[in-house]
């Protein structure tokens, strides 16, 4: 092995890419649009939701509950009679119903606990469920206060004190912001490898590469940190510009110890990168390998569902995969500020299967270019 082989191979590759403007635009958009429509578009926030209330009682209650909906979480309630509330849900004018029944004041005043009927359109899930809740609490904080006026109420024999701790606003965009860099720094590092590989085959450049006095470790090990390097470097601009600077998340941890995990696994899915690329022949065969891969590897890390809510067949399943271990590193230096001495033993796992996943890879990789010589 030759270092100054691989040095210039990488830098072929950096080339290569320099030429290829959809890889370049796909690298721009992930690490920018990306991430700033991922902090501010999160599905399960509740933002202007469109709310309906039938208000057959007419009294103070009533008045307040209807006055205690306004944005940001709902739109300004639309008054409308019972007739037409079903029509204007099927219609899909409405998310929610309010339907307040008659003699509701004076129903409550007189302790017969009078019941409130919400209709929800479900097939809106994001909003449905969260919206629920937040329905329900808002009606009982607004009886809750009315009743207090005219008769005395049960004190509750416990106080809950919240303590939000790292994220003292529920801020969900602090979440989705460096949920989708992780994502995309695995996305981007199987996808630029993998199109790598394949674009050689199809330009033929491979068997010059095969005539030239380098081996097929030199040839691998170039792709992986030239791929490696474009996807690190996009990755810190993200984190710096995008997230602590546009958007103003604030980062616990150490950006440098978040870059050093993020190399690792760089190491172990620039490998899986070149696995796929040795199995597909074509791009779009390519295309159809990575959502396989890919979209497991994201959505049973641990960063979208927490991992003790999934099965414990896939969660032990889970811990041979990279990005279990990157995803709960990450969230542990970036949301916790944690330290190294709290995370290695994410390091040594990701580590660990990187070089199993390179030698795999490499083994493969040596057969498919063998085949070709």
């Amino acid at each position: 092995m030759r270092a100054s082989n691989i040095f210039y191979l990488g830098i072929k590759e950096l080339r290569s890419l320099a030429r290829d403007p959809v890889m370049f635009v796909l690298i721009v958009y992930a690490f920018s649009f990306a991430i700033y429509t991922a902090a501010t578009a999160m599905p399960e926030t509740l933002n202007m939701a469109p709310i309906a209330i039938v208000d057959e009682d007419r009294s103070p209650l009533s008045s307040r509950i209807v006055g205690a909906f306004y944005p940001p979480y709902f739109l300004p309630p639309e008054l409308i009679d019972q007739s037409e509330m079903d029509a204007r849900m099927d219609a899909g004018l409405d998310t929610f119903a309010l339907d307040i029944p008659p003699d509701f004041q004076r129903d409550m005043l007189a302790g017969r606990r009078p019941t409130v009927q919400l209709n929800v359109d479900a097939t809106r899930m994001s909003q449905a469920f969260t919206g629920s809740g937040y329905i329900q609490a808002i009606v009982n904080d607004e009886v809750r206060a009315f009743a207090q006026r005219y008769r005395d109420t049960a004190e509750l024999p416990v106080e809950l004190t919240l303590r939000a701790r790292f994220n003292p606003q529920l801020n969900k965009s602090w979440f989705g912001a460096i949920m989708e860099i992780i994502n995309n720094v695995t996305m981007l590092s199987i996808v630029l490898t993998g199109a790598a590989l394949i674009r050689e085959r199809e330009h033929g450049t491979i068997e010059h590469l095969l005539s030239m006095p380098v081996t097929p470790f030199e040839i691998m090990t170039s792709k992986v940190w030239a791929m490696g390097l474009v996807v690190l470097a996009a990755s810190t601009f993200s984190l710096v510009v995008i997230v602590r600077g546009l958007l103003e998340i604030p980062v616990e941890g150490s950006i440098l110890l978040f870059l050093a995990g993020a190399a690792a696994q760089l190491f172990a899915t620039t490998s899986m990168g070149i696995f796929l690329g040795t199995i597909a022949r074509s791009m779009p065969q390519f295309g159809l390998l990575l959502m396989l891969v890919l979209l497991p590897l994201e959505m049973l890390s641990g960063g979208t569902t927490p991992r003790e809510s999934m099965p414990d067949a896939v969660r032990y399943l889970m811990l041979a995969a990279p990005n279990t271990h990157f995803v709960m590193l990450a969230q542990a230096i970036l949301y916790r500020g944690a330290g190294f001495s709290v995370v290695w033993p994410q390091f040594v796992a990701i580590i660990a299967i990187g070089a199993v996943l390179f030698g795999i890879a490499l083994t493969r990789f040596r057969k498919t270019i063998g085949l070709m010589a």
